[in-house]
């Protein structure tokens, strides 16, 4: 009895399935691979470096990353809020997205967004607090660039307690904080609310008096650390060169000793309420505590935020006998001892 006729069937059919099972392979291989290329381009940027747009965008506290693929997507940064989503959930990162204001680029791929939130890089404003403004200056400067709401920020300013032993002698109200809000270059995270701001600049403020001492320097001279502070304004207000600030200092303490009104016309502007290029005789009447012309010793508190120059000369005075000084046309000063010396000065440089 002969099989070998069955052979070619058997042999013909497991070809047949060799070649089905190929063909499953690849196609598997086919769908897995487009598949692979899809989620890639869903993941790549939106645009390119040149074409690319930077949003600031909102992400709320406790959003799902559903939700927050919906608002990249929205805003023109993800090709597929679908892909961000998965692509957090393979990752293990849809739970530690952070909330805040981020500033994105369209140039960034989804993975490279998805960094950004979960390493909580917030957008940042940079801001620089120039020396000698006042507290409503500030309030300006900030709103401004988007920074606060100037009314909430002067409340937070005039009503918010802030836990700092040099804010003991400053006086109540929207005056509270001036002087003591540091000049400097910051960093703020848009979206940081006003009292966070004002806490950055206390806290800058405050290292600033440990690293000079300044408590220290100032009860050597036998003030008050808010005295320092209040003369240090004055300096700010009145001196442009850093080497003439020890010498306006100087002529500060020297009328404080001999209780001789200092005269200083900043103060004047100060309760005026703007910085007017000349002040009349009028202005001298203003009715304010912080008329120096009118009143003696020092005024209520600062009248603008002075910078570590202006700090450091309010409690190095310069050791002169001076009384007197009047700008000139350069900027700077000339002293004087006596009136009739200063009478000279002053038809001299003020003609």
């Amino acid at each position: 009895m002969r099989f070998s006729r069955s052979k070619p069937k058997n042999k013909s059919k497991a070809n047949k399935v060799v070649a089905l099972y190929r063909y499953a392979v690849l196609s598997l291989a086919g769908t897995f691979c487009l598949a692979f290329f899809f989620v890639l381009a869903m993941l790549s940027p939106v645009s390119s470096k040149d074409e690319s747009k930077e949003v600031v965008v909102a992400i709320p506290q406790q959003a799902t990353a559903g939700m927050v693929g919906e608002i990249l997507k929205k805003e023109g940064l993800v090709r597929s809020s679908l892909a961000f989503r998965l692509y957090t959930r393979w990752k293990s990162m849809d739970s530690g997205i952070k909330a805040g204001q981020y500033r994105l680029s369209s140039a960034l791929s989804t993975p490279q967004i998805i960094m950004e939130l979960v390493d909580g890089r917030l957008a940042v404003q940079s801001i620089t607090i120039p020396e000698g403004l006042n507290t409503a200056q500030v309030a300006d400067l900030l709103a401004a660039k988007g920074l606060v709401n100037r009314e909430k920020f002067i409340s937070v300013v005039a009503n918010q307690e802030f836990p700092y032993s040099f804010l003991s002698g400053a006086p109540q109200g929207d005056k509270r904080l001036e002087g003591y809000l540091f000049p400097d270059t910051y960093n703020f995270n848009i979206g940081d609310s006003e009292s966070a701001i004002v806490e950055t600049m206390l806290k800058r403020f405050q290292r600033e008096m440990e690293e000079l001492g300044f408590a220290a320097l100032a009860e050597r001279n036998g003030i008050s650390l808010h005295q320092a502070v209040t003369i240090a304004s004055l300096v700010e207000r009145e001196a442009m060169a850093d080497e003439e600030r020890p010498l306006i200092a100087g002529v500060i303490y020297n009328r404080l000793k001999i209780s001789m009104p200092l005269q200083i016309d900043a103060t004047i502007q100060y309760a005026l309420g703007e910085n007017k290029p000349e002040i009349y005789y009028k202005d001298l009447e203003v009715d304010s505590p912080y008329n120096t012309y009118k009143n003696y010793g020092l005024p209520p508190g600062p009248i603008a935020m002075p910078g570590r120059p202006s700090l450091l000369a309010a409690v190095n005075p310069a050791d002169t006998d001076y009384l007197y000084y009047v700008a000139k046309p350069d900027g700077y000063h000339a002293f004087a001892t006596t009136l009739a010396q200063h009478n000279v000065n002053k038809e001299m440089y003020q003609r």
